[in-house]
């Protein structure tokens, strides 16, 4: 049977686990370690891991997931006490402390470790499975979001062995062959993704702690404009385009709550507009209206130079004066410094 196991990485307060040393240096009075603390701390972590099976696959920013089934007997160990090492060397190397679940594929693990305890262990086993899942609502399940759970409680599917229990030919009626086949799958437990060792893909994060629990919407969306023009500035610094934007968003405990989101651009960009369109789009689809936020992360992902990038051309004149708009702040910035030139909601506003 197949082992695979979910490391989640509990990162010191304020620092960013994959930063660049030459650019990550936000940091805020009273927030704790900044970026350029942690600097390649993520990948130690993942070399860490690849010296107990070569099988590991990055989740960027702060977790990983690790194909353990011949570990087991190279160890000579089980699936909990090879998780016990892991959790031992990243606290006692590096003081980080680690959430580890282990399942039979790699959606379960994720799922499991969503509600394993901070540094603790959960093995959820191959006949516990259905059990383990039936009851749960079908949000919980890889790869329904909020306006699939939305469509499937509308026909009365509201926990995961509802959508079990449905026919294969209704949900492939109701979504189409390829997601009503996924989500059929996935209600029984299945995930065919094989772990894929590969390196952590370039990004670049922005970091924006507030000084205590802040429940202001307006706020929250002030906090992520500030972040995608500091992010689209550094990019554009850098002579990089991001094809991914990832927000994470860590609560009032600082530590242990963390969610995210990831969603591909529609083209490459290092433009302020469009990185904050999306980064609203990514804060609307987390459901933040009443949460108490602590930080916002927001990742560019995918890097790649801006010289291999192609721009659809728009036929709006009000895009190209952003652009133009845009240009003129960075040459005001390259001269008189970073906060020389903002967005108006921004400067209006002590940070």
């Amino acid at each position: 049977m197949q082992q695979i196991l979910h490391a989640q990485f509990h990162f010191p307060y304020g620092a960013d686990p994959g930063g660049d040393p030459r650019t990550d240096t936000d940091t805020a009075a009273g927030a704790g370690p900044g970026p350029a603390a942690a600097t390649g701390l993520y990948a130690q972590l993942l070399d860490m891991a690849a010296d107990i099976t070569p099988r590991v696959q990055p989740i960027p920013p702060d977790a990983a997931h690790l194909d353990i089934t011949g570990a087991l007997r190279y160890w000579q160990r089980d699936a909990e006490a090879l998780a016990a090492v892991l959790r031992m060397r990243t606290v006692g190397l590096h003081g980080v402390r680690t959430t580890c679940a282990i399942a039979p594929n790699r959606m379960l693990a994720t799922m499991t470790a969503a509600l394993t305890p901070l540094g603790t262990t959960t093995v959820l086993t191959e006949g516990e499975v259905t059990a383990w899942l039936r009851p749960r609502p079908v949000a919980a399940l890889y790869g329904v979001g909020p306006a699939t759970a939305a469509t499937l409680a509308a026909y009365g599917l509201h926990t995961i062995g509802d959508l079990a229990d449905a026919p294969l030919p209704t949900l492939t009626r109701i979504f189409g062959s390829a997601t009503g086949r996924a989500l059929h799958a996935h209600a029984q437990g299945e995930d065919l993704r094989p772990v894929e060792a590969r390196p952590v893909p370039k990004s670049l994060t922005t970091h924006h702690p507030f000084e205590a629990d802040c429940l202001d919407t307006d706020r929250h969306r002030r906090a992520l404009l500030d972040l995608a023009h500091r992010l689209g500035a550094r990019l554009r610094d850098e002579e990089q385009v991001a094809a991914g934007l990832t927000l994470t968003v860590r609560y009032a405990d600082r530590t242990t709550t963390t969610r995210t989101r990831t969603r591909t651009l529609t083209e490459p960009t290092h433009h302020t507009g469009p990185l904050a369109g999306v980064a609203y789009e990514l804060y609307g689809l987390l459901g933040l209206q009443r949460a108490r936020v602590r930080s916002f992360d927001l990742r560019a992902e995918a890097l790649r130079p801006a010289s291999e990038a192609r721009r659809q051309l728009s036929l709006d004149p009000a895009d190209e004066r952003a652009l133009a708009v845009e240009a003129a702040a960075d040459r005001a910035r390259d001269r008189y410094g970073p906060d020389a030139v903002k967005p108006a909601t921004l400067a209006a506003r002590k940070p």
